[in-house]
């Protein structure tokens, strides 16, 4: 299996077994807000941004938008082995960064300042990170960089894009929302709506009723997270999944719904917006993250203080 360029181990971190453990690369600047350093690399050059970051490595950087996600995941980890000491189904948190072993000394710093149970950084450089996602076992990838998260999904890992903003909290349970269409299943009745308009795509639900939708880019890392979430009672557990979705509930939820039971997934919650928009609902649920295709649906997640991730 090819490795990164430097592989840091944090030896203050359980380490787990990728084959067993649901595993969760995030970049730095997903979990750590980077945006200035990130301009000034674009300004400056790797050089200055290096230096700059060597002699601030001991000032922790600001969170980022998967921030509070880690925290949460942090917990469930914490209810798994109360339950069981000896269980191996874990979430496993490692960090891709293009960064050189030199100037990432600040993000290690920065996790171990917060406590983040971040078990290895992989430090890359200038290479394509993604392509170590699938040998270390990545079940889903966050990343700032738009070319990041395209080239994973290319590679078959669930991916999605996050956006800097500024994040409230920590809280619990681990609380993840899903859009339907284009991210837990494929864009099919998209591709009608777009060829045939509403009514034509309502047509083809109704037809289709019976038949699972195909699988979406961020299906495996769902059926991941309801196989975790299976440990617990629904009332004792510590991982809580949403489906927001446009389509309407009387005209196009049956299929969703058919869908999801022939998976065997678990969902807490649906709600069927009818192409509402979706900030207030995900106001009231206030998920550590929501996945969407539609970037004007993470706009309005924004705008209600949600860490979002855009699936394109």
């Amino acid at each position: 299996m090819a490795e990164p360029e430097s592989t840091v181990i944090n030896t203050d971190v359980k380490q787990k077994d990728p084959k067993e453990a649901l595993v969760v690369a995030v970049t730095a600047r997903a979990i750590f807000d980077l945006e200035e350093e990130h301009k000034l690399y674009l300004e400056k050059g790797k050089e200055e941004y290096a230096r700059h970051q060597q002699a601030n490595q001991d000032n922790p950087l600001p969170p980022g938008t998967a921030f509070i996600f880690i925290q949460a995941v942090q917990y469930v980890n914490r209810m798994i082995l109360e339950s069981n000491p000896e269980e191996k189904e874990l979430f496993d948190i490692v960090v891709f960064s293009n960064n050189s072993p030199e100037s990432g000394v600040r993000i290690v710093n920065s996790a171990k300042f917060y406590g983040l149970e971040i078990s290895k950084f992989y430090f890359v450089s200038d290479e394509d990170s993604t392509q170590y996602l699938k040998p270390h076992g990545v079940k889903l990838f966050l990343s700032a960089d738009r070319t990041d998260v395209l080239n994973a999904l290319q590679r078959g890992v669930s991916a999605a894009q996050v956006f800097q903003q500024d994040i409230q909290g920590p809280s619990i349970p681990l609380r993840v929302a899903f859009d339907g269409d284009a991210v837990l299943f494929s864009d099919e009745t998209d591709q009608v709506f777009r060829e045939q308009g509403l009514e034509g795509a309502k047509q083809y639900e109704r037809a289709m009723e019976a038949v699972p939708m195909g699988e979406g880019p961020l299906k495996a890392f769902a059926m991941h997270l309801g196989k975790m979430r299976q440990k617990f009672r629904q009332e004792d557990s510590p991982i809580r999944t949403y489906l927001v979705t446009a389509r309407s509930g009387r005209d196009m939820g049956t299929r969703a719904l058919k869908t999801i039971r022939e998976w065997g997934l678990d969902i807490d919650e649906a709600f069927f917006m009818d192409g509402a928009p979706k900030g207030p609902i995900l106001a009231q649920i206030q998920p550590h993250i929501f996945f969407d295709d539609g970037l004007h649906n993470i706009q309005g997640a924004q705008n209600v203080g949600v860490p979002s991730a855009w699936v394109p």
